[in-house]
């Protein structure tokens, strides 16, 4: 049955909002929060205890792949992917379109994702557009990006539409002009092909060779060669997504060291919690691989040192959730096997738990890079990504004292594993508001199949 938003009281909560940590009330009405303060009126409100628990703004996955393909997918997996991530505390998600095919439009290839989701999310969700050539049409297609409330686009420096240097300027300069943001995979596309043909040579296909055809300078040549690209275009706003190494981290210090702006990173759950060394299994190894691969332990303490230094802005998934029989195709061959992994559930509680719950980063910089900073680049502050008076009523209640380990079959999505299977889990995730909607209660789901909103954005604004 679905929940209504009812008027709500919640006490005695310890509230990280944007101006810091407070023991506080939330009262809640309409979907919006209205008041943050102590010793609030209930005027007629539900009233919810919420001692020893600590309120957070709703998780915001900013770089999901719910669906790879409108044409062969179903509604269904947008409620079953939305459903997953409101129960790990993900409220909403901005989700990466699949590429194009040939004579489809890339606002087409938008409508059709829409239509998916509409009637079938249960959180509310977004689209960044897709440029996959670097052609006067395609650049064309960002203005009707802009005027449908996508106001993300997204580009590829590998795969085999990926863009050239040219399309890349020409992109980075239309989406500055815009007001839009630029996303990029940044991997150099004959660095990995020269990887991959090396492999194949020696006949070496075990899971590990993928991280070896695409070592770390694959990554870290590619940033490199963006922000020259973008700052040659004006300083023109970039967002890289899944940054996995120190040695790309490193550029992007560089570049703003030398008075560069405009610089916004992303990495995911599974660069900052997991290690190359999984792909040393020849079967295991195999639902490890994703672009860029899984790294040296010294490049996951780095990315905790970015995160914590404001480095790294966001904490995102990259989640493209494959069955178990679908990674197992790249047995003795990894270049069969299909890229990505599931992770939209596990995000939010795995994220406290290595990090504010291990003293790597404070409760305030996990709000930040879980649900702020993504609300303020996504264009969605302070709609979205905080606990203020006006702000959506979305809400994590998690309890710091709960204890549970990670199993495939307690999680809530239609794929059949987990990259964390085994990991201990520092925290619960208690009760979820969606709008003022009480989706989750108490660790069971009571939200609905089409009770998500399309989130129209706005421009990007600058990260904390």
């Amino acid at each position: 049955m679905k929940e209504t938003a009812l008027k709500t009281l919640i006490r005695n909560g310890t509230v990280v909002t944007p101006q810091g940590v407070q023991q506080s009330d939330l009262l809640l009405d309409n979907g919006r929060i209205t008041a943050v303060g102590r010793g609030l009126a209930a005027d007629g409100a539900a009233i919810m205890d919420a001692s020893g628990k600590i309120l957070l703004p709703g998780g915001i996955d900013v770089h999901t792949h719910v669906t790879l393909n409108p044409d062969t997918a179903a509604g269904d997996v947008y409620y079953t992917g939305t459903h997953a991530a409101l129960m790990g505390g993900t409220t909403s998600i901005v989700e990466h379109l699949g590429f194009t095919p040939a004579g489809r439009s890339p606002t087409r290839q938008l409508a059709l994702y829409a239509e998916l989701a509409a009637g079938q999310a249960a959180a509310d969700y977004g689209f960044h557009g897709l440029v996959q050539s670097g052609d006067a049409d395609s650049v064309k297609n960002l203005e009707t990006f802009a005027t449908q409330g996508v106001t993300t686009v997204k580009a590829y420096m590998t795969y085999d539409r990926h863009l050239d240097d040219a399309g890349l300027s020409a992109m980075l300069r239309h989406c500055r002009d815009l007001g839009l943001l630029t996303a990029v995979h940044a991997e150099d596309h004959q660095c990995v092909q020269n990887g991959i043909a090396a492999c194949k040579a020696e006949k070496h296909g075990g899971p590990i060779w993928h991280a070896r055809s695409r070592p770390p300078e694959c990554e870290a040549r590619a940033v490199a060669r963006l922000l020259r690209l973008a700052a040659a275009a004006g300083n023109a706003p970039v967002y890289i997504v899944h940054l996995s190494t120190a040695a790309a981290l490193a550029e992007i210090r560089k570049a703003r060291e030398g008075g560069q702006k405009n610089i916004f990173v992303e990495t995911c759950t599974q660069y900052l919690i997991l290690a190359e060394d999984r792909y040393e299994d020849p079967v295991m190894g195999l639902r490890y691989i994703m672009s860029p691969p899984l790294r040296r332990r010294e490049d996951v303490e780095a990315l905790w040192q970015g995160l914590a230094k404001g480095d790294i802005q966001t904490v995102a998934t990259d989640h493209c959730a494959f069955s178990l029989a679908d990674k197992n195709r790249g047995l003795g061959d990894f270049t069969r096997c299909p890229g990505g992994a599931p992770g939209i559930e596990e995000r939010f509680a795995l994220i406290f738990s290595q990090g504010v719950a291990k003293g790597r980063i404070s409760l305030e910089r996990f709000a930040e890079v879980m649900a702020g900073n993504p609300a303020r680049l996504m264009g969605l502050y302070p709609r979205k990504g905080a606990l203020a008076p006006g702000s959506d009523a979305d809400i994590v209640i998690l309890d710091p004292h709960a204890r549970r380990t990670v199993h495939a079959h307690d999680l809530h999505g239609s794929w059949d594993y987990s990259l964390y299977e085994n990991m201990d889990v520092l925290c619960g995730i208690d009760t979820v508001f969606l709008r003022g909607c009480r989706v989750v209660d108490n660790g069971r789901f009571t939200g609905a199949r089409g009770q998500g909103s399309f989130l129209r954005r706005d421009r990007f604004m600058e990260a904390r």
